[in-house]
């Protein structure tokens, strides 16, 4: 067995865009023993606010609050994600290193063109990774993953599925809160839509998925394929 297998690996252009999207779900996985990896693409070094030494450390320390097993940077040019094929090749060589069965990146509709782009590299990554002849740094194998999900980070878009993350919201408010270059005014921080109320608009798009669903809190999600469910419609399993 491989020791780094991963159940879920997601990943984002930025550290913080996972927490966003979907930091509820990774806790509410975690806590059931899944084993969860987040790959930030860049070092995030033209942000507006904080340093790379401080956004390192605000992603660790969100890590370890969600659960993360994993946390890996693959120090991409911030602004820079435009398609290129070493960048896939990068990628691809993460995703056959760690095995996941699940791999999570950012819904293409985004304000941030570098959540856009993040999302059509990874998922040229995922194609990829499971090509016997298309070779990676170290070249691993091929791995096919099982499936391609997105979250959603500035947008609110009609999600294709709802995971119910009421147990669990705090524990994604905390992973927020550990980005205080990011999330907190300060007197010496630049004035970004981040800054003002960026979590509790977060936690209201959660609170309107969850009244969809009938729950407290949901993260939303969109797929590329119908999703199979081996679910009876009365709620048992098949």
């Amino acid at each position: 067995m491989n020791p780094a297998k991963l159940d879920i690996l997601a990943f984002g252009a930025h550290a913080d865009d996972v927490e966003i999207g979907m930091g509820g779900t990774i806790a509410k996985f975690a806590s059931a023993g899944k084993q969860i990896g987040i790959c930030d693409l860049t070092r995030a070094e033209l942000s507006s606010n904080g340093t790379i030494e401080i956004r390192k450390d605000e992603a660790l320390k969100a890590a370890d609050i969600l659960g993360v097993r994993i946390r890996e940077n693959l120090n991409l040019p911030d602004r820079g994600l435009f398609y290129n094929q070493e960048y896939i090749k990068k990628i691809a060589e993460m995703i056959r290193r760690y095995r996941p069965a699940i791999v999570f990146a950012p819904y293409m509709e985004d304000r941030h063109p570098d959540h856009g782009h993040c999302a059509r590299l990874v998922e040229e990554a995922v194609f990829s990774a499971g090509i016997r002849n298309f070779e990676t740094g170290g070249n691993p194998g091929p791995h096919k993953v099982k499936s391609l999900h997105f979250y959603m980070i500035n947008g609110f878009h009609k999600p294709d599925f709802l995971i119910d993350i009421s147990a669990y919201m705090d524990k994604k408010i905390a992973g927020l809160e550990a980005y205080q270059s990011q999330f907190t005014k300060s007197p010496g921080s630049f004035d970004t839509p981040l800054v003002n109320g960026y979590i509790e608009t977060v936690a209201a798009r959660e609170s309107l998925f969850g009244k969809q669903a009938g729950v407290q809190y949901a993260e939303g999600f969109k797929v590329n394929n119908p999703l199979l469910l081996n679910m009876d419609i009365f709620g048992g399993e098949l």
